[in-house]
């Protein structure tokens, strides 16, 4: 039951990347890592949608370099609305570059 629930949250998440705005490149990276499996462009999976988190931090400009921390450090505490407290994992082996170019992908949407 787990397994299918998984499958079928994947299958939704990488329908709505064919919406998706923003550098191809920075894209493929996320599809590399394990983005996708937590969030998707238009809707909450485990994490807020990306069109959620561009929202959020429309005109930040602080908003890239931050949100690029997040992604190679984890974090916890500000969706926990969304996310009933489930903390985001630290990817400590992405470069601060693409975690980056990752981040602007998503204020793109």
């Amino acid at each position: 039951m787990k397994l299918k629930l998984v499958a079928a949250v994947a299958a939704l998440s990488l329908s709505s990347l064919a919406h998706a705005a923003g550098d191809p490149k920075a894209e493929a990276l996320m599809k590399k890592s394990d983005c996708f499996s937590c969030h998707a462009v238009g809707n909450k999976v485990v994490g807020p949608s990306y069109k959620d988190v561009a929202k959020k931090y429309k005109g930040n400009a602080k908003a890239p370099a931050m949100l690029a921390d997040k992604i190679i450090k984890g974090g916890a505490g500000n969706w926990n609305a969304v996310t009933g407290g489930v903390p985001m994992t630290p990817h400590p082996q992405i470069s601060k570059a693409d975690a980056t170019a990752m981040a602007k992908w998503v204020l793109a949407q």
